[in-house]
């Protein structure tokens, strides 16, 4: 990735896809970081992709942070390396020094746009002859080095599009591979990279593949065998359009704040596309690996509908509150989320004991999709005793304390199987015994007691998530203020 930002959606894919097939075949993932356009470098993008990879859970081998036998990893630290490369494509007359100024480019460019023409360079300084160039060079006038594109390029077998071959010198002039500060540009940087670090397969985006065609002319020029290449499809929004860094919703940073899971991002990337065996929800990273074959990736764009989230997230929230490992990472989560959130206001201690919190965990496993909904107001009345009088329970209904002792009789009864269908049908029974008391004012009664609320969940919801003997406490407390 280059260092112009940081991880979006489809950076963590064309990641993912490279994590999936080195640990399908027992290789090595690196991570390489591209910064050698110096004046869009971002501060801390570099670390901030790497911290990413490792909170995705797809972790690289060799990478800046972690080293390896074939660093440095970031382009920027390697200038030596194409300096020399650059040089050896000089000697051998594969590349040239160019002289051209930027505004003789700029005037080339604006032509060819009035002409309705590609822009591209017209090979001028392909021409000089070396007396020119140690003219030029003596002079001290600015230069930068130039690949000879040769016709005739052989074809290609990609690993997702098939055959290929793109005839890049009867389209496009010949590419700069060295700038003038120094740095290369990724056309020389990443055959010299890929070359010396002993890459064997690439996967990276389509919007690459007719690029390929000249990289492997650059490594025929240095003599070297190229890896293998795939080309990933462009990952899109469902209604076709490109993911817009611009709306900000696309970076990790921002699913990772929000509670998302990364194997909810991982899944929801892979069951876009294709390459895997079957489209299923729910899978985890052992299962992509195991699925994954390159061979099945199509050419068609994958269509991300991002507003499925929430619900890929839900299963894979479920199957973290049924591991008791993941579990308790949970509960130590949810604590904090409780504290942060309603911290300023009469958390019992009792409220946040592990015990407690793992069994609203595991009453409300499939109801909700991310953990921060669990400390939204709805849900206050599982952190905050209420604080109730029998005075306002009075107003909604002169049979309180009948009401108060007809369910704490129930609780009794029911502690042990506590369950939403059971408990509406057994409220239902207890304000048949009441004497003028209707069902919605004893729901309204009861909900106030509980939770201090006139909204949010089922009265039934909330008793068997909080438990009887909580259930109890708070009707207590209620009657006896």
């Amino acid at each position: 990735p280059t260092t112009t930002g940081f991880l979006h959606l489809g950076g963590l894919r064309t990641a993912l896809y490279n994590y999936i097939f080195a640990k399908k075949h027992q290789g090595t993932f690196i991570l390489r970081v591209e910064d050698t356009d110096q004046n869009r470098v971002v501060p801390g993008a570099a670390e901030g992709i790497e911290d990413m990879l490792d909170w995705a859970g797809i972790p690289p081998d060799e990478s800046p942070g972690r080293g390896g036998p074939a660093g440095p990893y970031v382009q920027s630290l390697r200038l030596e390396l194409y300096r020399r490369a650059s040089a050896a494509l000089l000697d051998s007359g594969a590349a040239y020094r160019c002289f051209c100024t930027p505004q003789r480019l700029e005037l080339l460019r604006r032509e060819a746009l009035r002409s309705q023409q590609t822009p591209r360079y017209d090979n001028r300084c392909r021409h000089l002859t070396p007396t020119e160039v140690a003219q030029k060079l003596s002079q001290g006038l600015d230069c930068v080095i130039r690949f000879r594109l040769e016709k005739g390029v052989e074809p290609f077998q990609d690993l997702v599009y098939g055959w290929n071959k793109h005839e890049v010198a009867e389209v496009e002039g010949d590419p700069v591979i060295l700038k003038g500060d120094g740095f290369p540009t990724y056309h020389l940087a990443n055959v010299v990279d890929d070359h010396y670090m002993g890459i064997t397969h690439v996967l990276r985006g389509t919007e690459w593949l007719t690029s390929t065609s000249k990289h492997l002319l650059l490594y025929k020029a240095f003599g070297w065998e190229p890896p293998q290449f795939g080309h990933l499809p462009l990952l899109l929004n469902k209604d076709g359009g490109k993911l817009s860094k611009r709306q900000g919703d696309i970076f990790l940073e921002r699913f990772a704040r929000d509670g998302f899971l990364p194997e909810a991002l991982l899944d929801i990337v892979t069951n876009c596309g294709s390459g895997f065996t079957e489209k299923q929800m729910g899978r985890t990273l052992e299962e992509l690996i195991s699925q994954f074959e390159v061979g099945r990736i199509t050419t068609h764009s994958a269509l991300l509908d991002l507003e499925a989230l929430p619900e890929f997230n839900r299963v894979h929230l479920t199957r973290h509150i049924e591991n008791q490992g993941l579990r308790q990472r949970l509960v130590k989560e949810l604590q904090g989320l409780v504290e942060l959130v309603y911290g300023d206001q009469q958390v019992d201690p009792d409220v946040l004991e592990n015990e407690y919190v793992e069994r609203v965990l595991l009453l409300r496993k499939g109801h909700i999709s991310l953990l921060k909904n669990l400390v939204s107001s709805d849900y206050s009345y599982l952190w905050v005793r209420p604080s109730v009088s029998r005075q306002q329970l009075q107003t909604i209904s002169a049979e309180a304390d009948e009401i108060g002792k007809l369910v704490l009789g129930l609780m009794t009864r029911q502690a042990a199987a506590l369950t939403v269908e059971e408990l509406n049908k057994d409220l239902r029974s207890l304000q048949k015994q009441t004497r003028e008391t209707k069902y919605s004012s004893m729901m309204q009664l009861l909900r106030l007691v509980l939770s201090g609320r006139q909204h949010g969940p089922s009265v039934a919801e909330m008793m068997v998530t909080l438990g009887a003997e909580e259930v109890c406490g708070r009707i207590h407390r209620a009657l006896s203020s």
